[in-house]
């Protein structure tokens, strides 16, 4: 697969400083140097992965996706013709408007990330003393939470086919699982999913989620962040079904909902991978609490209606 990873996303916010503060509490490293209407951020093992900007209201402005070589582009580029869809080629990078997504997809030529392992928690089981003797490491954890990486994004489109028709028939990405008629959840790498499609009323950003080590550091995380601010919670602590991650999702001051996630299911070998069809509670998760009626609808779905047509024009 000539695609390998997400490099990182433009958000657009209408309140720059407070969500720029927000990102910098969740753990993200923020770059000193740049103009006053933009911020950017970096994570543990990907680089720079997050650029805010000012806008009227939130949306997604670029996705970035990580590509191996020049003929990488070539291929892609062909494929975009075959399906008569527009883009601009550089030397080194292409970029094409994602079909009722209303988001710009810049791929470019980027060094595959080699991530320092994460410590192997010892976990004692009846039967299994993993751990004499001796507290639990992860107590003893102090330093702030750190993400790895920019592992997902969720977006909305109110033409859910024609999205995935995009990613999957245009750029290669592949699909990893289902839910029928509503979300697909594809991936450009070897982890179970770095792209959800939302069918949704409004093409929107739902979520970015962000990888940290274990589900010590979601709870660590989670609980500092809301320590900060009760008011970021949104669900969680929980673990997916598909994908088979532990989540907590937060919400930024803009109304985007964030996830710290661990251990998220692998696909090494696509052939042993069959992509199956989730419905009921399992295409949201396999335990945890209700999922929150905003999680589903957001607060700003009404807003974000009322001016789509007026930002698309």
């Amino acid at each position: 697969m000539g695609l390998h990873r997400l490099t990182g996303v433009t958000i657009g916010v209408p309140n720059l400083a407070a969500t720029a503060r927000y990102y910098t509490d969740f753990g993200l490293t923020p770059l000193a140097g740049l103009p006053g209407d933009r911020r950017t951020f970096s994570t543990v093992d990907g680089g720079e992965q997050l650029t805010l900007v000012t806008t009227s209201r939130r949306r997604l402005l670029e996705l970035g996706i990580g590509v191996d070589h020049e003929s990488d582009l070539d291929h892609i580029a062909a494929s975009l013709t075959r399906l008569d869809l527009a883009f601009h080629r550089e030397e080194a990078a292409l970029t094409a408007l994602a079909p009722g997504v209303g988001v710009e997809v810049r791929l470019s030529i980027a060094k595959r990330s080699i991530p320092d392992p994460a410590p192997v928690p010892a976990y004692n089981a009846p039967g299994v003393n993993a751990r004499a003797d001796e507290r639990a490491p992860a107590l003893l954890r102090e330093s702030p939470v750190r993400p790895r990486k920019l592992g997902n994004v969720t977006i909305g489109s109110p033409v859910h086919e024609a999205g995935v028709r995009f990613f999957v028939e245009g750029l290669g990405f592949r699909v990893s699982d289902r839910v029928p008629g509503m979300t697909t959840f594809l991936r450009c790498s070897a982890d179970h999913h770095n792209l959800t499609i939302q069918k949704t009323p409004v093409a929107m950003l739902h979520h970015t989620s962000w990888q940290v080590d274990d589900v010590d550091e979601i709870g660590r995380g989670a609980t500092a962040m809301l320590a900060g601010d009760p008011a970021r919670h949104v669900w969680g602590l929980g673990r997916h079904h598909i994908g088979s991650s532990f989540f907590w999702y937060l919400k930024d001051p803009a109304g985007n909902f964030t996830e710290y996630y661990a251990d998220m299911d692998r696909i090494a070998d696509d052939r042993r991978w069959t992509p199956r069809d989730w419905t009921g509670a399992r295409g949201l998760y396999s335990w945890g609490p209700p999922t929150p009626a905003c999680f589903l609808s957001p607060d700003d779905l009404a807003e974000l209606l009322s001016t789509a047509d007026a930002v698309s024009g």
